[in-house]
């Protein structure tokens, strides 16, 4: 079967990113897989950048907007992930500890199963991460969800009946997990970066078996500390024939052979908590971490240390980033954490554009359709850019909510609708007559 490729300026990245791997098996074995209908299969949707190809979706939206919501136990940041009428999501109950797997139905808009993934002890975590903020992924067979230390990573059926479960072993992050899964041939890839046996690994996603264990390691300037934590989620990309797996981290960006785990090639960067995930765009990759403000475009390919060949340029940012970067045709534009500082960069230069204050906290990463980036705050309000050489806000639109109820996971597009979580709650927005 010839492969079916998306072009981004002369970089490859699988279309579908899991459906293509699962497909072409990576030399792992061919899955079939189920019928889709509508999908958002895990984080930053189908192409793994943000971006939906619906043209019937809303831009603009209020309470009014609001088809229906579904109150969730306890309290989580996971994103939707949305398989036909199902969508995935986790949450944490008695301050973590306890950790649940959910299913809410979208044509019945009510919980159809819930899972007990895990009971115990609650670790410790940051105060805006929680215990419950990776999101799930899907093939629409078999749904896998990662709750860091205690938790691991577990399977279920779609159904909801429980598969397999593995433990992650040491985990020291005291500001929580958030790291998502990602499906790679017949293979579940699980980032681990933690103060201590940071790693990458891949499981086997019908039985849960390692198939292979990468350790993470960099050596700081002015630190002994070689393992350090970090929340980004791997991307599978395919360059010069060779399919790459590309992680930010706390000192470097790292591409991994999904294979067999061997890192193929690393860009050193400033220390720096690698959160954001990274973005791919233009034949490049953009990345930005949570303490140093620096967003920055690499070329992929190559081995070993490329960081003085393959780093195309780099601009500093007026504020840490958590929120990954998004590309909008020729643009890039990425949205600091405190104060909602907007930026907009020429996607192959670098060059700053301009900046714009839209004030409060943003945590939730971007999405786009019809030209347009949607930046979703920790308020419940989603501001409407239109990129290009000037700022210009489309449109904002807010969803009115109790203090407590906080944004900070990102928009799920699918099907003529938006679904946003909040803490505790998920909400299904759009005309009469959309897709459910």
């Amino acid at each position: 079967m010839a492969a079916v490729t998306g072009e981004f300026g002369g970089l490859t990245m699988r279309r579908g990113g899991w459906v293509l791997a699962v497909m072409f098996g990576f030399g792992l074995g061919a899955v079939s897989l189920p019928a889709a209908g509508p999908t958002w299969p895990g984080w930053r949707g189908p192409r793994l950048d943000g971006h939906s190809t619906e043209k019937n979706l809303p831009t603009k939206w209020s309470n009014q907007s609001i088809a229906w919501s579904v109150g969730l136990p306890g309290q989580g940041h996971s994103s939707p992930t949305i398989w036909g009428d199902r969508v995935f999501l986790t949450a944490s109950l008695e301050k973590g500890r306890k950790r649940v797997v959910l299913c809410v139905d979208r044509r019945s808009k009510a919980i159809a199963w819930q899972h007990t993934a895990f009971t115990g002890p609650a670790a410790a975590t940051h105060g805006m991460n929680g215990w419950a903020s990776a999101s799930c992924v899907t093939d629409g067979e078999l749904v896998y969800a990662f709750f860091g230390e205690g938790g691991g990573v577990h399977c279920y059926r779609v159904d909801g009946t429980p598969v397999w479960q593995r433990a992650i072993g040491v985990f020291d992050n005291k500001w929580g997990s958030a790291s998502s899964p990602v499906l790679v041939g017949n293979a579940v890839i699980q980032l681990v970066d933690s103060d201590r046996q940071a790693y990458i690994t891949a499981l086997d996603r019908r039985t849960g078996k390692p198939l292979w264990k990468t350790p993470r390691e960099f050596r700081v300037k002015g630190t002994e500390q070689t393992n350090f934590r970090g929340w980004s989620t791997p991307v599978l990309i395919r360059v010069a024939g060779r399919d790459e797996l590309v992680v930010n981290g706390h000192a470097a960006v790292c591409a991994y052979d999904p294979k067999t785990g061997k890192e193929l090639w690393r860009v050193m960067t400033h220390r720096g908590r690698g959160t954001p995930t990274v973005t791919p765009g233009h034949g490049l990759l953009y990345a930005s971490n949570g303490s140093d403000a620096i967003l920055r475009a690499i070329r992929p390919g190559g081995n070993g240390d490329v960081t003085t060949t393959q780093l195309a340029w780099q601009t500093p940012r007026k504020s840490r980033d958590i929120p990954s970067p998004i590309v909008v045709g020729d643009y890039v534009l990425i949205v600091s954490l405190r104060g909602g500082i907007l930026g907009c960069y020429e996607a192959k230069s670098g060059r700053q554009l301009w900046l714009k204050r839209l004030g409060t906290n943003f945590s939730a990463s971007p999405v786009s359709w019809n030209g347009l980036a949607f930046f979703l705050n920790e308020a419940g309000e989603t501001f409407v850019i239109k990129p290009g050489p000037t700022a210009q806000v489309i449109a904002r639109n807010r969803i009115e909510s109790p203090a407590e109820e906080v944004f900070r996971a990102s928009i799920t597009p699918l099907a003529g609708r938006l679904y946003l979580r909040s803490t505790s709650k998920l909400h299904c927005i759009g005309p009469e007559g959309a897709g459910q």
